[in-house]
């Protein structure tokens, strides 16, 4: 398969049917509904892990498909562009899956990998703090050692889905560092565990993925639960915020697409004076501009992919960082385009393009804000000098 061209080739165009076609079979009505419920959506997640979808990433020794993050942000822009975006498909395959394949034991690989790939697993991920968001420096949960065993103690916020998964990869910092420098140690902490405790933050989301706080309370966990090294933590936490990144964008793509697509089918058949109001240009025009704006951004997000893949770390950074940027601003414009297109309607519940008004805001906060990647692009592509 050629990883350098931007058309994809057969093997990439199937898989993108085939998502496609289960996630249709599943729809944005579903997903409200669930969310509406209070509901997870256990059927799509579970279908697309037995489908394969979900550890397309994965390395194929341990129950994942053996490609590459390509091929996992095109399944996720597929299901976003069918209405039924899976939060949980940012952090279990992308970020923790990532990490875990590239820097986790055998042992670890062997327990873990295998249930995120076929989605009989989810994991949650853990690094937000109260006060520490964008500045991962400031995280202050702490791992001591009490013999072979770490005790953590500290507090997350904002972590997505922790109570549809059987365990989190939670990030905390070696108690002994006394320099004040970000020595990240990662641990795997099943869901279950004494001391570990959660509760819901109330959103205006229509998303059947909740955030929560968490509280660890000196969580005991035996000494197998640290993954990788706990001095080189930095690099292996690193290596799954490019994945998260592409992501992101995929995730925006896909609602970008979406929300032209249902703008198109109505002005293509709502008629107020001679023809369909589509042939107004006043609502043509934006909307031409939308896609324009979504190609762009999935194109960057393409590339960004590409890079990740061939090993180009530092490459796919910037890339992966204009995408998430790009893509969040294209997309929360052709939502919001798509709302004016079907005036009133717009706003119902009937027509389901309203849920995605807030939805879209998301992908400007997170998983980092515009503001933060505008500050790596200044200071990384432009060489500007750093104001924090």
């Amino acid at each position: 398969m050629s990883d350098t061209s931007f058309i994809e080739n057969d093997e990439r165009r199937a898989l993108r049917d085939a998502v496609a076609a289960m996630a249709s079979n599943y729809g944005q009505d579903y997903y409200l509904e669930k969310a509406r419920a209070g509901q997870h959506t256990d059927e799509l997640w579970n279908e697309a892990g037995k489908l394969g979808f979900i550890g397309v990433n994965l390395p194929e020794e341990y129950g994942g498909g053996g490609a590459g993050m390509y091929e996992l942000s095109l399944v996720m822009e597929e299901m976003s562009a069918n209405g039924c975006a899976l939060l949980m498909m940012v952090v279990s395959p992308a970020i923790n899956g990532t990490i875990i394949s590239k820097f986790g034991t055998d042992e670890q690989k062997k327990r873990w990998i295998p249930g995120i790939a076929d989605g009989s697993l989810t994991m949650a991920f853990a690094i937000t703090e109260p006060d520490a968001g964008s500045n991962s420096h400031k995280i202050t949960t702490t791992a001591r050692r009490d013999g072979s065993d770490w005790i953590l103690k500290g507090q997350k916020t904002f972590i997505s889905g922790i109570d549809q998964a059987q365990a989190v990869l939670v990030v905390g910092r070696s108690e002994d560092a006394k320099t004040g420098n970000l020595r990240p140690a990662l641990f795997v902490i099943p869901t279950d565990t004494p001391g570990l405790t959660y509760t819901p933050i109330e959103m205006e989301l229509v998303s059947p993925e909740r955030q929560f706080q968490v509280f660890l309370d000196d969580v005991r966990l035996p000494a197998d639960a640290l993954v990788g090294s706990e001095d080189a933590a930095i690099a292996q936490l690193f290596a799954g915020l490019n994945p998260e990144r592409i992501m992101g964008a995929a995730s925006a793509v896909g609602m970008g697409r979406f929300a032209i697509g249902k703008a198109v089918d109505y002005v293509n058949t709502r008629q107020v004076w001679k023809t369909p109001i589509g042939a107004h240009q006043g609502l043509s025009h934006p909307l031409a501009a939308n896609h324009i704006e979504i190609q762009l951004a999935k194109l960057m997000m393409q590339k960004a992919a590409t890079l990740y893949d061939a090993g180009d770390d530092f490459g796919a950074a910037e890339a992966a960082n204009m995408a998430k940027y790009a893509a969040g601003e294209a997309s929360t414009r052709a939502v919001d385009q798509a709302v004016q297109s079907l005036g009133g309607n717009g706003l119902t519940k009937e027509y389901g393009i309203a849920a995605a008004i807030t939805s879209s805001r998301l992908a400007r906060i997170a998983p980092v804000s515009r503001e933060m990647i505008l500050n790596f692009v200044a200071q990384t592509s432009l060489g500007l000098p750093r104001s924090y």
